[in-house]
């Protein structure tokens, strides 16, 4: 990690392809993935430490997949716990839905849904970010104006102490929080998506021999006298979200004495160290526009949703995830900056969608009159056909619907593209440790080999070329991989495709039914990428 000496802060002695405007888990991320791919970076943050206590409560596997690209995946995995099932009780008590993870194999190697401890995992982020040299993180710093210029943006910092000095970068990314100066001074708005309820949010690290009078899985009590959740963290961390009632006072219910009041059900003060008591407001906004020039903005800085599946830090890392290999990209001279233009579209249109089945999840489970939550009810039980329906948490969260895929009716544009487990020696690995996180073409070994699709492929530059057959598959393309447990294979015959290509950030642009339709599609992309 270097440090900045500056001089004279008239001048602009420091110049750096990326300022980051923010050190949380979004910035911290896409200072990491910068640093990774070499482009000079400057991170700045009013704050000079990590916030001690847990915000964010739950990942999931597309965020681990990315950590395990990052390299930091083991030292993250000792905070992480699989997300138990949560289970929704309607008005009288009665189990009337489950929120599970899909069942192993899974699809890209990880256990889908998990719980975190913030603040380790947060330092893992953070120490990644500072371990490359081209990267300077200066904490205690404020950003105060910015200044886009044609092919820069000038910016103003200023210190605890008051003093200031300019910087300049080819691109800043805000990833400066719900009150954001970046999306401020650059003129995006956020547009409130009409959800707005007050919750008191609480952590308690239990104690052992209080544990097992609590819930053996996460739950949401559906009650309209007080809806509340209730999530199982890592180890002896639990939480409750608790909806506060009208003409209660969000600082009042802060007081200990009200949150072991209401923790009263569950738990007394005897029998856990009370962690973290905050009310909030659960919101559902997202900005206009995520993008002006050479301005860009992530993480809760360009939306805010309701938690009640747990996607909130998630969306943010998918912020940069998307944001960082265009910028790579751009900066290294292999596309356009008109590659950014699909940024907002496609990270704009997830957060809608997602929000839009979160807020329905928040309406039900918020719903506060009697009649209208034993009709929910009937209605939650009669869609399961008289039973409990158990729905994944994984078919919530949507694909990509525009932006950077191939055109409509293309089989399996905008999914994730699965991980299998590869056979090699004793050990399998994931497949990310063979082709790395760039653009890939995946090739269903069985019907196709790597050398037809390297000579189809030559004209995207940088792209990795692998085939992958099952296991007991008797190819003999010798660089064909071997897959364990048949996940790709399956993929590729439900999809009924025999090709995939792959986006760095494991999105698929799109999938071929046949070698013409492969090549429509690199030709496709080769232009769009220009």
């Amino acid at each position: 990690m270097r440090r900045l000496f500056v001089t004279n802060e008239n001048d602009i002695p420091n110049r750096y392809d990326v300022l980051v405007v923010g050190f949380g888990p979004a910035g911290a991320v896409a200072a990491g993935m910068l640093g990774a791919r070499g482009h000079s970076t400057l991170v700045v943050d009013r704050l000079t430490g990590i916030y001690d206590k847990p915000r964010a409560i739950a990942i999931d596997h597309e965020i681990l997949r990315h950590f395990d690209n990052m390299g930091i995946a083991d030292e993250v995995l000792p905070y992480i716990a699989p997300f138990t099932a949560s289970q929704h009780f309607g008005a009288q008590g009665q189990l009337i839905r489950r929120i599970d993870m899909v069942p192993e194999p899974y699809p890209l190697g990880y256990t889908p849904s998990m719980v975190f401890t913030q603040p380790p995992v947060e330092a893992v982020m953070r120490k990644h970010a500072e371990s490359f040299d081209s990267v300077t993180v200066e904490l205690g710093m404020e950003m105060t104006s910015l200044d886009p210029q044609a092919n820069e943006v000038a910016v103003t910092l200023k210190d605890a102490s008051g003093k200031t000095r300019r910087v300049a970068a080819k691109y800043v990314i805000g990833c400066d929080g719900a009150w954001s100066q970046v999306r401020e001074q650059s003129g995006m708005k956020l547009v409130d998506l009409v959800f707005d309820e007050p919750w008191l949010v609480v952590d308690v690290q239990v104690h052992e021999d209080a544990l097992g009078k609590l819930p053996h899985t996460s739950a949401q009590f559906c009650n309209p006298a007080r809806p509340t959740s209730y999530i199982m963290g890592p180890k002896n961390h639990r939480r409750w979200e608790i909806m506060l009632l009208p003409g209660e006072d969000p600082r009042e219910m802060e007081r200990q004495e009200n949150v072991w009041r209401l923790l009263s059900p569950w738990l007394t003060s005897e029998e856990g160290d009370l962690w973290r008591a905050a009310a909030y407001r659960f919101h559902a906004l997202v900005a206009d526009t995520w993008r002006n020039g050479r301005v860009l903005i992530a993480g809760d800085a360009a939306h805010q949703q309701p938690p009640f599946i747990g996607q909130g830090m998630c969306q943010g890392l998918r912020d940069v995830s998307n944001l960082v290999w265009r910028l790579d990209r751009i900066l290294k001279g292999q596309s356009s900056e008109a590659l950014l233009d699909t940024y907002t579209v496609e990270r704009k249109r997830h957060v809608q969608t997602l929000t839009g089945k979160i807020k329905a999840i928040g309406q039900t489970i918020c719903e506060r009159d009697p009649e209208a939550a034993a009709a929910r009810d009937a209605k939650i039980l009669a869609d399961g056909g008289g039973k409990p329906l158990t729905v994944t948490r994984q078919e919530i969260v949507p694909p990509i619907e525009d932006g950077l895929i191939a055109k409509e009716d293309t089989p399996a544009r905008g999914l994730l593209f699965p991980q299998p487990a590869i056979v090699e020696g004793d050990s399998p690995r994931l497949l990310d440790k063979f082709t790395g996180s760039e653009w890939r073409l995946v090739l269903d070994g069985r019907r196709i080999g790597t050398g037809e699709g390297e000579a189809l492929a030559n004209t995207i530059d940088g792209i990795v070329v692998r085939a992958v057959s099952p296991q007991e598959d008797n190819a003999g393309d010798p660089s064909t991989l071997r897959e364990r447990d048949g996940v790709l294979s399956a993929w590729f015959d439900r999809h009924g495709v025999i090709a995939a290509l792959v986006r760095p950030d494991h999105y698929v642009f799109g999938a071929a039914r046949s070698l013409a339709d492969l090549t429509e599609q690199l030709s496709d992309l080769h232009r769009r990428l220009a």
